[in-house]
């Protein structure tokens, strides 16, 4: 009741106070025709105004959500003046070219509002993402906030979207593709996501229908661009969970700039409040670099690069789960021997040289190398007692399991073993003739795999060493087999696999007028062949098509309306985990997935209390075929290998956003989803990620007597998935769903040091930003579970469906600054 109350109270005073202005940055470096950085260009915007320093070096701070004019002057060079309509807390880099000989740029409006808009991809505000709570604070944490993107593991920073699984999305970082850890299987896991939030400077999403230059995925592409810094600054965050330091600087000459960041986590806090009592040593750790060095005004040359080591140390002790129902409540009691010990070490670099021919023309070559080395060793053997439990209210044994059910054990191995090298090199080009706009790419990818499958499962009930349910049946206990011993579950597998790939695409893109409304063109195909070879398989050399394009309208119309459509067939080629079947061999011959995209949208700008808000709707249509089908455990993905299934997709998203608090954006997001597949022509069920409905919301509001106190709110609801089928089951017969999925995270700071407020003297004098805060995740203690356990009972022989709960309610003390 006090829980409800709080955040009643929190949402009514959030709506009737009133702030602060909204305001965007322009930064950026001014030079002459010879590339040498001009001293006192004088920097006009309205009322504010500033200059260049010895280095060309500018900022200045404009209105957001309005057309501003920015007038660039020198008494040696002809004056610039142009027109910019950017987004509250928005930070653009301009860096226009001074001349003596020629007429001043031609006004324009660069507009970030609908630049991104035609395209239909959202665009995230770094600051949100950096002050968002979460459990896995970062980009992914918002993600979960927007319609159509579900995860039900507040622990894993792995997504689903419109119904594709956690391998279907793609991440750019400066346009080059990032991966993840092969073999992880729990979100407790992860650690670390890729993404340093610490180094972005922008964030672009799009949920389906994306244009031919983002890939061959087919759910999502997640697209980060990092920073290109303009002055030193230290940035840090501190807080229970791990700290971050990010430094970055530019050099005299303005040639070379650089970023970078450090990141230390641990999950002791989050995993040591859940029902499994544990000794748990983890050390998540890594150190990403962004370098920059500008030859001349034409050439660029770009490093990025990234090491990361994830260790998980793990040992169970004792474990008690209550379920059931008032009537009949149930408990699961576990004793533990045994440990896991786990490590991922990832290496990262690419290079990026990008050439500007002229306005027109730019060229980028780019070359990456990835690395991961993965171990998982884990021997753990579970001791259960499955019984009622006494609910007699008053009773001193409340809570005791009084008679028992089942009683089994378990014993988990595993020896698992994984080195991957993926070598790419890139070729990109961008060309703009008047209104219209070609870009092109060919890429060539390496992938060499090396691979060893170890694990086995030996479960006991009752005395009896339990075999898999195969032919001939398994009637034990009730009928004692007198065969050889055989472990329930035995995957055993070595594996040298190396995948070819040649990708390439061209698209065009142009705006144009249909009568008085404006609109936008864009079209493309990609190519994408990929060769499969390796010890012991036999080779396989696949091709396909993926045709795309999109069409935008915006109609001359007193309200701000525009329209949507985007359609596409995509294709998925196999990655080395959709290749490898149930039995960890590796089928070569697997088909890519395919899906045919239509996508519907509406995006509808108002104003509302003199405020600036947005409605976004889409109507989704995904038809699937040589469906790769799957198990999902936590965050692990099984593939059969096999392209025996079809399946659809199809649902509603909506986004409402806007300034619900002044100078402050929010959002609600409503979606509805209905995803099924169809195996070996038997009929439709319930795919792992049908998530049917969701609810999420993103709110940001401040004290209006203490404007220095700050609260960030995130909410999420998404209905239940299922909950999977014991090993060997059919899922045919196993259709049942987890709980709801209820969620929120509170975050309370006070800002001692911002933008607005700065200290000429005394010890807050360094601090460029400084606050200190408290954050509540699950503020309703809901209990949450991601998947089953399941455990058999001797006296009718069935499997009952025992949940793996999430975290319940945790405190954590957190600090930013920036020097």
């Amino acid at each position: 009741m006090k829980a409800k109350l709080l955040l009643t109270t929190t949402l009514l005073f959030s709506l009737i106070t009133i702030g602060f202005s909204q305001s965007a940055t322009i930064r950026g470096v001014i030079l002459d025709e010879n590339n040498q950085p001009i001293e006192k260009v004088s920097i006009k915007a309205e009322n504010s105004g500033t200059e260049t320093n010895t280095n060309g070096f500018y900022s200045i701070n404009i209105a957001a959500n309005t057309d501003v004019s920015i007038e660039l002057t020198h008494l040696s060079y002809k004056k610039i003046i142009i027109t910019f309509n950017l987004k509250n807390g928005e930070e653009y880099e301009f860096n226009p070219v001074m001349s003596a000989s020629i007429e001043q740029i031609a006004p324009v409006i660069v507009s970030s509002n609908k630049r991104k808009d035609v395209e239909g991809i959202i665009t995230l505000n770094p600051e949100a993402i950096r002050k968002i709570p979460g459990a896995n604070a970062g980009v992914e944490n918002l993600l979960m906030t927007l319609p159509g993107v579900s995860n039900n593991n507040e622990l894993s920073t792995q997504y689903s979207v419109r119904g594709g699984n956690y391998d279907e999305n793609l991440v750019y970082v400066n346009d080059i593709e990032v991966y993840r850890p092969f073999l992880i299987r729990s979100g407790q896991q992860e650690g670390l996501s890729f993404v340093n939030t610490d180094l972005v400077q922008n964030v672009d999403f799009s949920a389906g229908g994306f244009q031919a230059k983002y890939g061959d995925k087919l759910s999502s592409v997640l697209d980060i661009t990092y920073k290109n810094p303009y002055q030193f600054e230290v940035n840090a965050d501190l807080s229970l969970l791990g700290a971050s330091v990010s430094v970055e600087n530019v050099s005299k000459d303005s040639k070379f700039s650089g970023i970078v960041g450090a990141r230390y986590r641990d999950n002791s806090l989050l995993v040591n409040a859940k029902e499994t009592e544990t000794n748990f040593k983890p050390t998540f750790a890594d150190i990403q670099g962004y370098f920059t060095y500008r030859f001349s005004d034409k050439f660029h040359l770009s490093f990025l690069g990234n090491a990361s080591i994830n260790k998980y140390d793990y040992e169970p002790r004792t474990r008690q789960t209550n379920f059931g129902t008032l009537t009949e409540p149930m408990a699961l009691l576990v004793f533990y021997e045994g440990q896991e010990k786990d490590k991922y070490q990832t290496l990262f670099g690419s290079f990026k040289g990008s050439y500007f021919a002229n306005k027109d023309l730019t060229l980028h070559f780019i070359a990456s190398t990835y690395n991961t080395k993965e171990e998982e060793y884990f021997d753990i053997l579970a001791q259960y007692r499955l019984g009622t439990v006494n609910g007699n209210i008053g009773d001193e044994n409340l809570g005791e399991v009084e008679f028992s059910e089942g009683i089994g054990s378990q014993l988990t191995h595993g020896r698992n073993d994984l080195d991957a090298l993926i070598t790419t090199l890139q070729h990109k080009g961008d060309f703009k003739i008047d209104d219209n706009r070609i870009e092109w790419s060919v890429k060539y990818t390496n992938e060499d795999i090396r691979d060893r499958l170890v694990e086995w499962e030996v479960i006991d009930s009752a005395g009896f060493s339990v075999r898999p349910p195969r032919i001939p049946a398994n009637e034990q206990p009730y009928e004692p087999y007198t065969g050889p011993l055989e472990p329930f579950q035995n995957v055993r597998a070595t594996n040298a696999t190396k995948i070819d790939r040649i990708q390439a695409y061209g698209q065009w893109s142009k705006r144009s007028t249909l009568g008085s409304s404006d609109v936008w063109y864009n079209a493309g195909v990609r190519v994408h062949n990929w060769s499969v070879k390796g010890d012991n398989i036999a080779s396989s050399n696949q091709t396909v098509f993926s045709p795309r394009a999109q069409f935008t309208i915006k109609p001359n119309w007193d309200k701000d309306m525009l329209f949507r459509v985007a359609t596409g067939l995509y294709y998925q080629p196999p990655f080395y985990r959709e290749l490898r079947d149930e039995e960890g061999v590796i089928q070569p011959h697997v088909k890519a997935q395919k899906s045919l995209h239509l996508v519907l949208g509406n995006d509808y700008s108002f104003k509302m209390w003199d405020r600036p808000f947005k409605l976004t709707t889409e109507a989704y249509y995904k038809n699937l075929s040589d469906v790769n089908t799957y198990t999902l455990e936590n965050v692990r993905i099984r593939y059969r290998a096999n392209n025996n299934a079809k399946a659809y997709a199809y649902g509603l998203d909506m986004r409402l956003n806007g300034e619900f608090v002044p100078g402050t954006e929010s959002w609600f997001s409503f979606g509805f989803l209905k995803t099924e597949e169809n195996i070996d022509n038997r009929g439709y069920i319930s795919r792992p990620t049908d998530q049917r409905l969701k609810f999420a919301a993103l709110f940001q509001d401040y004290v209006p007597s203490v404007p220095n106190m700050k609260m960030y709110l995130n909410l999420v609801y998404n209905t239940g998935l299922p909950g999977g089928s014991p090993s060997y089951a059919d899922p045919y017969e196993f259709q049942n769903r987890l709980p709801d999925y209820k969620r929120a995270d509170l975050g309370l700071q006070y800002v001692l040091v911002d933008s607005n407020k700065r200290f000429k003297s005394g010890w807050k004098k360094p601090f460029k930003v400084l606050s200190f805060g408290v954050e509540i995740f699950n503020i309703f203690d809901v209990q949450n579970s991601i998947t089953n356990t399941w455990v058999r009972d001797v006296n009718n022989k069935r499997q009952i469906a025992i949940p793996n709960y999430l975290t319940p309610r945790v405190f954590n003390v957190r600090t930013t600054m920036k020097f």
